[in-house]
């Protein structure tokens, strides 16, 4: 494995000297807007794997996406590659059919310290509730980014995290009512402990999360990707092209299904999904 290669994967060519928050927000903000958060190994027969080496393959040599603890433990290795102090901790996702969190550490992030304070870097969550840049540990501060507003809320050994988004206005009116758009303005993302954690405390739930019927990646193919003006996904067979605005406090969304040409013409699931999130339809 080469960092170098890595750089190269998201587009980073400036001059790295130090572990310095500067380089962080770069490099951060390159891999989200260059790895897409993707599931889709588990609708093309393959499996998911904590193998850094097989993960390194995957999204540096053959230029896929993967899902949160792909990434992140991607990302865990670049931190340390460049020598930065970090601890990988496990997250309780919010599960909002549930209006509860799940049991389980289902989600995998880094917290980084950077000259004595704390951030915490997380580069696959994908879609609206995807940060850019890492975020600092100050409970309810609001830390505004393109996608909007995030803040850490602490309650005791319990870290929260939460996003006040923008109106969401529906380009196309068939899809008004769908489920795809998230109409909260505020939502809770998920949450955590300080615990470090190891690969093995995500071992069950990543077989969890890939063969159980009851999970939402396994109904349902996701690839999203951030873009400089917002994201890219598509989920099952529609596809959302989302503007960030601001300025005029919503997102422009629009949505479509998608055609089974536009899958047919190409060789496979992923090379697919992968090409209509990158260059849109």
């Amino acid at each position: 494995m080469d960092l170098q290669e890595y750089f190269r994967r998201i587009g980073f060519s400036g001059v790295y000297e130090k572990p310095d928050l500067a380089t962080l927000r770069t490099v951060h903000r390159l891999h989200v807007m260059s790895v897409p958060f993707e599931n889709l190994s588990i609708h093309c027969g393959e499996r998911n794997t904590m193998d850094l080496q097989i993960v390194y393959e995957k999204i540096v040599r053959n230029r896929r996406g993967g899902w949160c603890s792909e990434n992140n433990l991607l990302f865990s290795w670049v931190l340390r590659e460049m020598g930065y102090k970090y601890t990988t901790l496990g997250c309780k996702v919010f599960n909002t059919l549930k209006n509860d969190f799940n049991p389980l550490d289902s989600h995998l992030i880094n917290l980084v310290e950077i000259e004595g304070m704390p951030y915490i870097a997380d580069v696959s969550f994908g879609v609206s509730c995807q940060i850019w840049y890492p975020l600092e540990m100050i409970p309810g501060k609001d830390q505004e980014q393109p996608p909007g507003i995030f803040r850490l809320l602490n309650d005791g050994e319990t870290w929260r995290l939460e996003k006040t988004g923008r109106t969401p206005l529906i380009q196309n009116k068939a899809f008004a009512s769908s489920s795809l758009v998230d109409k909260r303005l505020t939502k809770t993302i998920y949450s955590f402990v300080l615990t470090p954690r190891g690969i093995d405390h995500f071992l069950t739930t990543t077989e969890y999360l890939q063969t159980s019927p009851e999970s939402l990646f396994t109904q349902k193919s996701i690839c999203s990707l951030q873009t400089p003006t917002g994201f890219r996904a598509l989920i099952g067979w529609t596809y959302s092209e989302v503007s960030f605005k601001p300025e005029e406090d919503r997102d422009i969304i629009e949505m479509r299904d998608v055609a089974d040409n536009v899958f047919t013409r190409l060789n496979g699931l992923s090379e697919s999904v992968w090409t209509v999130c990158s260059e849109g339809t």
